[in-house]
């Protein structure tokens, strides 16, 4: 390499080379050196100027004046127009009928594909998103189509290597995939010509209240779904330890905390309401001060049975970190209505569907411990 390539470990490299070479060395190799060395110190030198230049440059950005924000009073102005009755007024007959055309008459700037729905429809779902003790901590992203995500299936460790002995030997990792496909997920009510009739603001959350709760609902119990249904073992998706039990007992979390991955690092325990209550029963029974769900957040939900109905071999508890499960959505994650006046017509009765297109899944291993039921021993 030339002296002009090396940076400045290279060149003080060199330059001990080039100083062990000195005693040996006759005239002519000597005077070559010298050479060298007076080019390594200039190259030196003139890296010491390059690094004090981006020094420089980097110290006037840092003391530069914040830029002033630029407003964009088109942007503002269609906020304003979404929260104005009038639109949201024409955004309720756009739901009945398929026409934007008035909606988009209202807006004060040009908007291609979809029209905007006003901001409490956004908060309407957002809400109800973040008022779900589940979902609110799973994963979210936004790709469009199908979605593979890679998960460390295995995994050797790392070594501690002393110099000039023999080196370690290369890391054993074994990728699996997950390939998460979105589906429509739909819930349709019906409605009467008299609900209807109310319009605007109340007729919009009337519908997009109840569909977006079921609909959230349903997901959330697909994603109970995906977890209780991981496998104990394998490298082709992610796996998740399991706990037996043949009777509520007060340590039933601690056990299920003991499986998990060091990646786990906001656990909850997962149940159903009736098995929260005969834990708490047994730590009553037990008289003894200890904390039952090892001071970690409890998540109720119906998608897991009861202790007290499940099954043999049914898991009715999860205990792990939610961050491990990934939902995609490729087309957003608002509520889409589609209007039906004509299916139900002769009863004076109108079809309202919501749909929410998304795909989910496990996609780390170890994040979770499944709690499965199982028949006393004799």
């Amino acid at each position: 390499m030339e002296i002009k390539e090396m940076n400045f470990d290279e060149l003080e490299q060199r330059r001990a080379e080039l100083a062990a070479e000195v005693e040996s060395a006759d005239m002519e190799r000597l005077s070559a050196i010298d050479a060298e060395l007076d080019a390594i110190q200039a190259r030196k030198a003139e890296l010491k100027s390059e690094a004090e230049e981006r020094a420089k440059a980097i110290e006037e950005v840092l003391k530069a004046p914040e830029p002033t924000p630029i407003i964009d009073e088109r942007n503002n102005e269609t906020m304003e127009t979404r929260n104005t009755k009038e639109y949201i007024d024409a955004y309720a007959e756009y739901i009945k009928t398929g026409n934007d055309k008035e909606c988009r008459a209202l807006l004060t700037e040009n908007v291609s594909g979809k029209v905007p729905v006003p901001e409490f429809v956004d908060e309407i779902v957002r809400t109800a998103w973040e008022n779900d003790d589940i979902l609110s901590r799973v994963r979210k992203t936004y790709f469009r189509g199908n979605l593979k995500v890679a998960f460390e299936a295995s995994a050797s460790g790392a070594y501690a290597h002393t110099e000039g002995t023999t080196a370690v030997t290369e890391e054993s990792l074994t990728l699996g995939i997950v390939t998460m496909v979105p589906k429509n997920i739909k819930k349709w009510i019906t409605i009467s010509d008299e609900a209807v009739a109310m319009g605007g603001e109340a007729f919009l959350r009337y519908v997009y209240d109840e569909l977006t709760y079921q609909i959230i609902k349903k997901l959330k119990e697909l994603v109970i779904a995906d977890i209780a249904g991981l496998s104990t073992s394998g490298t082709s998706a992610p796996i998740a330890p399991q706990v037996t039990a043949s009777a509520v007992s007060i340590d039933l979390v601690a056990q299920g905390l003991a499986q998990l991955s060091d990646e786990a690092r906001n656990p909850v325990a997962i149940m159903n309401r009736q098995t929260w209550g005969a834990i708490k029963a047994a730590q009553a029974s037990a008289y003894y001060g200890y904390d039952p769900f090892e001071g970690i957040p409890v998540l109720f939900t119906t998608a897991l049975p009861a202790f007290s109905a499940a099954s043999a071999n049914a898991i009715f508890m999860i205990v792990g970190d939610l961050d491990g499960v990934q939902v995609n959505y490729p087309e957003g994650d608002g509520v889409v209505i589609k209007w039906d006046d004509l299916s139900l017509a002769e009863a004076d009765m109108v079809k309202v569907v919501g749909r929410q297109y998304a795909a989910h899944g496990v996609t780390a291993n170890g994040r979770f411990c499944n709690i499965k039921k199982v028949n006393p021993t004799t």
